[in-house]
């Protein structure tokens, strides 16, 4: 065994230390590395580093002898029904070789948890297009209730570019809500920290006081695009934040609850006439793309969305064509 020295490829942008290591030499423990990296016998272009530094395409990894080196597992796919195959591949809305962008229906989980049989990302093997392409990875997640864009990386090192455009706010999401009530003013900014209760699927957000030290800093942007005698309202919602549950609390906080929404808003969220569902649907995602330029994707509204909006008389229109401009 002797000293080896890595470059890191171009799909391995962005991605951190020990995750470049748990690709390369998946049998190193986290610890191990850390001591490595301690002791200076993992460096980067000859500089010590810790196992969070983020790589650059072009670097140089020195990787010090490591005992019963090897090379991961051949990343198989799992055998998936194929009525789950048909069902991933009629969510894409977009794909090209780096990403893929799906629209998720209203009641799927985007990942597993008690009680959920079926989520996104047992799914994600059906979107390989060959048996050795690499699985598909999930770059942000959206609630179970939600519906609308959802965001896959068709590499690592594509969804380390896309996670840190999501890190550096660089990306514009657009929500579509029906509220109940009219928000007043009728648009503007909820600035409203939020903190979480409790753990596991039982935990809620709630509006905390700007004191209170487990409080998070919480943004929203909201416009209101149409209104049915004041008692229900079309609004175009944009988190400036990341919280979980941040559009549900803020609308609720504005004494506007979202519609069928069934965590938040109490008996308010759920007037009679209308289908009992979370009425909140991720309407556009405007990201960089990860080979230049930016892409820009819409969602159709799910079926329940649009039923309430034909009983109000709401008119979305017809929904854009996906695009990517430049690059």
């Amino acid at each position: 065994m002797s000293v080896v020295n890595l470059t890191v490829t171009e799909d391995e942008a962005d991605i951190r230390l020990d995750r470049y290591f748990r690709r390369h030499y998946p049998h190193l423990t986290q610890g191990a590395l850390q001591k490595l990296c301690r002791t200076g016998q993992i460096r980067v272009d000859g500089r010590r580093v810790e196992a969070s530094t983020r790589l650059e395409p072009g670097q140089s990894v020195r990787v010090p002898p490591i005992p019963m080196a090897a090379k991961p597992a051949r990343d198989v796919p799992r055998p998936l029904d194929e009525r789950l195959v048909r069902d991933i591949r009629a969510m894409v809305l977009y794909q090209d070789q780096h990403v893929i962008v799906l629209n998720k229906p209203a009641g799927l989980a985007v990942q597993g948890g008690p009680g959920i049989a079926k989520h996104v990302d047992m799914m994600l093997d059906g979107l390989r297009e060959k048996a050795d392409d690499p699985r598909p990875r999930l770059v942000h997640r959206i609630d179970r209730d939600t519906s609308g864009l959802l965001l896959l990386a068709r590499t690592p090192g594509v969804a380390a570019k896309l996670a840190a455009a999501f890190r550096g706010r660089d990306v514009k999401k657009i929500y579509w809500a029906v509220v109940v009530g009219r928000p007043d003013p009728l648009s503007g900014e909820i600035d409203q920290p939020l903190a979480r209760l409790g753990a596991g699927p039982g935990a809620i957000t709630v509006a905390a006081d700007r004191k209170d030290r487990d409080a998070q800093v919480a943004r929203s942007a909201y416009e209101v695009l149409d209104s049915a005698a004041r008692k229900f309202s079309w609004v175009e919602l944009s988190p400036l934040t990341g919280r979980t549950h941040q559009l549900r609390v803020h609308c609720e906080s504005l004494g506007t609850p979202i519609l069928g929404d069934p965590k938040y808003g109490g008996e308010a969220a759920h007037p009679s006439g209308f289908a009992d569902q979370l009425h909140l649907h991720a309407r556009m995602l405007d990201m960089p793309h990860p080979a230049g330029g930016r892409l820009i994707v819409y969602a159709d509204l799910p079926a329940h969305m649009r039923e309430t909006f034909r009983d109000l008389g709401f008119t979305a229109g017809a929904t854009p064509k996906s695009v990517r401009r430049g690059g």
